[in-house]
């Protein structure tokens, strides 16, 4: 899972889940509170839907760590509300300027670390979101509804199918599915 964040997108006030979930910020994470319950795909949802990563790509502004406006904050936090009303979110965060990030350069065995920032801000992220949607369609017409993340500058948001277990074939052992589902269910159990 991307972020340590993504721990935190539910929170139990008594019996009832109520999301709050970071949204696309280029200078940090920030959450956007709702009274709404988590919306969960029924079974039957699960089967015909697919997982979608949003990267919300940065720009010259996000990488200079400006901050959004109250406004941007509360047209987001609006967008956001929809897509858990609806059902489509799952998680997202907003990521900090590469100036506060690192790589780790992985050759053969050798490991080298590179402190940020690093140079071509079009090839990097400003935040993201995780959707489940029925198609790739429906990920564009939400992706076409979204406010402007980055106003005064032309930015893009990425769109790109998330691997499925069933994606790896007979690559994906018994023994590696069991593995993976024990894992999930670990990470969703520290959720709660």
């Amino acid at each position: 899972m991307v972020g340590n964040d993504l721990a935190k997108t539910l929170n139990n006030f008594g019996s009832e889940k109520t999301f709050a979930n970071a949204c696309r910020s280029w200078a940090g994470s920030f959450v956007a509170s709702t009274n709404q319950p988590v919306a969960t795909a029924s079974p039957e949802r699960k089967d015909k839907t697919m997982k979608v990563m949003v990267i919300v790509k940065a720009t010259k502004n996000s990488e200079a760590g400006i901050l959004p406006s109250e406004k941007l904050l509360t047209n987001m936090g609006k967008f956001n509300e929809e897509l858990v009303n609806a059902g489509v979110m799952l998680a997202g965060d907003g990521l900090h300027p590469s100036v506060k990030g690192k790589r780790v350069m992985i050759s053969g065995s050798k490991r080298t670390v590179v402190d940020g920032p690093f140079a071509e801000t079009k090839e990097l992220i400003a935040g993201y979101w995780i959707w489940q949607v029925r198609s790739m369609d429906e990920a564009v017409e939400w992706a076409r509804r979204c406010p402007e993340p980055m106003p005064g500058e032309e930015m893009n948001l990425e769109l790109r199918p998330i691997f499925e277990a069933d994606d790896f074939g007979e690559a994906l052992t018994p023994e590696l599915r069991a593995n993976e589902e024990r894992l999930r269910a670990q990470v969703a159990a520290k959720k709660l």
